[in-house]
């Protein structure tokens, strides 16, 4: 990320708060995986958007037009001891110098400052309900704020919703973020597509996972941007499915929906494709329905076009598909007024994508969904799935789930499918796991 890029946002957010107020806006506090094993830190996406600030026990303030310094970062102090054991921190030297902090002072002193920090300034921008305790403590220093009324000094009177601001900030990638966001995709698609040349009858799902995760590896993407899907089978038929446990079996697909974090920023990738690397009739014939609704929402996704649009083109599509099959019976109108396609298609077909994989941002803005503009990303990823047992369903299609999903950055022009290098048509699939299983044997 262009460190120039931290101090325009705050700028920019200070602008939109206007003179006489404050933001305050704490760190994701350390979680506790058992006993006395912590999670690996992943900082509050608000938090790093802001500062690109990655220790705990941190908190960033924000005061338009004080003469001191606009931006205060509150963070642990240097210590050689507890960094022999934890690795170095910044300190209030390096808040400075390296994270551009007009100001910064000790975590402990924290009672102590924030309080004045408070005086003479009308409104607070604060996310309640991100911290019990950092709520409390809010309360706790406004109260000492309005012991001062009897000697001139002014309590904030309102408190608004830092996260209103922020998060349109963030729906807008800049060319940065979208730099990240496309190296992302692409580590994520080496992943996707060596699972499918490694791919083999009597694998477990497990195993299948571990390839993906030894790709983002590879490439320096430690964490995953959440728990891959790797489904076998009926497991394809539940949409979050992570045990991951089962064997792949000969005859199955497999659905895979995995993508990696880089630099706090998601990838969000699924591909379904056949365990032994040659799709059935029955399975085609769902797949090229799932493709032909996914390339009419991704068609649908170019500026001026609102929200809604590749969702109802991936309706229109999959109800079309299944009505040719036969799975559905009716005329397409009434199908799509009286959603018969629900049974096979649960979901949504996207949702917002960036430093959290179901990023921020308002999908409808007073009661409208809101209109694509260049900068934002989101998947497109429609489905079709069957479980074992479906009445009235021919058995042949059974157990057959499908999802196909990319990342999708709008453009001035129309979009640019960041997750394109993955194969998805069946035979590009099917050619890939060819060449693997023919130069495997």
């Amino acid at each position: 990320m262009n460190k120039k890029e931290y101090p325009q946002r705050r700028r920019r957010l200070m602008q939109m708060m206007g003179h006489d107020s404050i933001a305050i806006l704490p760190a994701a506090p350390m979680l506790v995986r058992n006993r006395d094993v912590e999670h690996a830190y992943r900082p509050d996406s608000n938090f790093f958007y802001l500062s690109g600030f990655a220790e705990p026990e941190a908190v960033i303030v924000l005061i338009p037009g004080r003469p001191q310094g606009e931006y205060i970062l509150f963070c642990q102090e240097r210590d050689p001891k507890m960094e022999m054991w934890n690795g170095p921190r910044a300190g209030q030297e390096g808040a400075c110098s390296e994270y551009g902090a007009d100001d910064a002072f000790p975590i402990e002193d924290l009672d102590e400052i924030l309080p004045s920090l408070l005086e003479d300034r009308e409104k607070v921008f604060y996310t309640m309900g991100f911290s019990a305790e950092f709520d409390h403590k809010m309360m706790e220093w406004l109260n000492l704020v309005r012991e001062k009324s009897r000697v001139g000094v002014h309590a904030p009177s309102e408190f608004v919703a830092l996260d209103h601001l922020l998060h349109e900030m963030r729906l807008f990638k800049s060319r940065s973020e979208i730099k990240i966001m496309r190296d992302t995709a692409k580590i994520s698609a080496k992943a996707h597509c060596r699972a499918m040349q490694r791919c083999r009858p009597g694998m477990m799902e497990y195993q299948l996972e571990a390839e993906l995760l030894h790709e983002f590896a590879q490439h320096g993407c430690r964490e995953q941007a959440y728990q891959s899907i790797v489904g076998g089978g009926a497991n394809a038929c539940i949409l979050h499915y992570i045990k991951n446990d089962a064997e792949l079996q000969d005859g199955d697909l497999v659905l895979i929906d995995a993508g990696a974090e880089n630099k706090c920023y998601a990838s969000d990738i699924t591909r379904t494709f056949p365990v032994n690397g040659t799709f059935s009739a029955p399975q085609k014939a769902i797949y090229e329905i799932v493709l032909a609704a996914q390339h009419a929402a991704i068609d649908a996704v170019r500026p001026g076009n609102h929200w809604n649009d590749p969702h109802y083109a991936a309706v229109r599509s999959i109800t079309k598909g299944l009505q040719k099959l036969g799975l559905i019976k009716g005329d397409l109108r009434t199908l799509i007024k009286n959603e018969a396609y629900r049974r096979f298609f649960v979901h949504r077909t996207g949702h917002w994508l960036g430093m959290d994989v179901h990023d921020v941002g308002e999908y409808k803005i007073d009661g409208v969904w809101r209109l694509l503009e260049p900068g934002m990303v989101l998947t497109v990823e429609p489905g079709i799935y069957i479980p074992p047992g479906s009445k009235g369903i021919a058995k042949k299609w059974w157990g057959i789930g499908v999802r196909i999903e990319d990342d999708v950055l709008v453009t001035k022009e129309g979009c640019e499918v960041l997750s394109s290098d993955v194969p998805k048509t069946v035979n590009e699939i099917e050619a890939l796991m060819a060449t693997a299983h023919s130069s495997a044997a």
